[in-house]
């Protein structure tokens, strides 16, 4: 493992504030344009995620700033669940602030893990493929590729027909659309906390937590929350929001969950179409969702089976990092 980086000489570095999100977020638009070829953000997810519950952003994020004073480079480390697993974020175009953010994060990841007791942390970092001198920097770092994710596409050309005049309707489900009560959110994250658990990166978050954020989340309603129920169980759910609605015109599933035991009812493919076909009718583009290609469910296949396509890969990086 290489030495901990210095920051280059020429560029100083301080907390991100609420009223850097302007500058902050043309920098990793330009950023994420050089990688993949568009923004994948928007000055609204920016500003949200410098200042969002559970980030403290005096402590857990890095704003590098050039000589100029413009925004160079942008790291978060971020804590979930009892923080013995740690997301990180880091975009800089200059590998030597690309080199010194990772350490610091992985730095604050260990001590993250001493503020709770543990003996060792997990750390993630989720990277385009294409992003060569990102994953150059995890590799040097100890870092391995621990999964893969492909952002999946469908195009909307026009209208979609609705799931319920066609074969793959599940008989005796019970659709409930939006979550506006307690007992249906309980539901759903239960089904989304056992559908999940084992998965890369997944970490259970509690009820009352769960509420709270997407209630902050500037990009979601609970309106776009729907439970399938089957003889009166919680048996699926999937969480849409806006992400893409703004740069693509696109609907975006931001979770899809079936548990174990109502699988291979086509309740997921369902859950699929019926999304589409909401998207298609308010003029969305198309519907875009993320798959963990690792998923121990045949997730990516089931994706393809209903037109969508693979436009963008991610790499999930992980390392597992004492604390001492």
């Amino acid at each position: 493992m290489k030495t901990i980086a210095v920051l280059p000489d020429g560029y100083t570095v301080r907390p991100a504030e609420p009223a850097d999100a302007e500058a902050l977020f043309d920098m990793l638009a330009a950023y994420n344009t050089a990688v993949f070829g568009y923004a994948d953000t928007t000055l609204l997810e920016v500003a949200y995620c410098i200042d969002m519950p559970g980030f403290d952003r005096m402590v857990d994020g890095w704003l590098v700033l050039a000589a100029d004073g413009l925004p160079a480079g942008y790291a978060t480390a971020l804590g979930t669940g009892d923080r013995q697993l740690i997301d990180i974020e880091v975009a800089a175009k200059d590998p030597g602030v690309a080199a010194w953010l990772v350490d610091r994060t992985v730095e604050r990841a260990q001590e993250m893990g001493r503020e709770r007791g543990h003996a060792d942390v997990t750390v993630d970092a989720f990277v385009c493929r294409a992003d060569e001198s990102l994953r150059a920097q995890l590799s040097d770092r100890d870092f391995s590729t621990g999964t893969s994710y492909h952002r999946m596409r469908i195009d909307h050309t026009g209208p979609v027909a609705t799931p319920a005049v066609t074969p793959d309707w599940p008989v005796g489900v019970v659709v409930r659309r939006g979550a506006f009560d307690d007992a249906t959110r309980r539901a759903a994250h239960e089904v989304i906390n056992e559908s999940f658990r084992g998965q890369f990166g997944w970490a259970e978050t509690p009820h009352e937590a769960w509420v709270e954020r997407l209630d902050d989340v500037p990009i979601f309603e609970w309106d776009q929350l729907t439970l399938l129920e089957v003889d009166g169980r919680a048996a699926a759910v999937r969480q849409c929001n806006d992400k893409y609605v703004e740069t693509e015109n696109c609907g975006h599933i931001g979770m899809l969950g079936v548990l174990e035991e109502f699988r291979g009812r086509g309740l997921a493919k369902f859950l699929l179409r019926d999304a589409f076909a909401l998207d298609a009718a308010i003029g969305r583009a198309g519907t875009i969702l993320h798959v963990d290609t690792n998923n121990p469910t045949p997730a990516l296949g089931l994706y393809l089976s209903v037109g969508m396509n693979a436009t963008v890969v991610f790499d999930g990086w992980r390392r597992v990092v004492p604390v001492a």
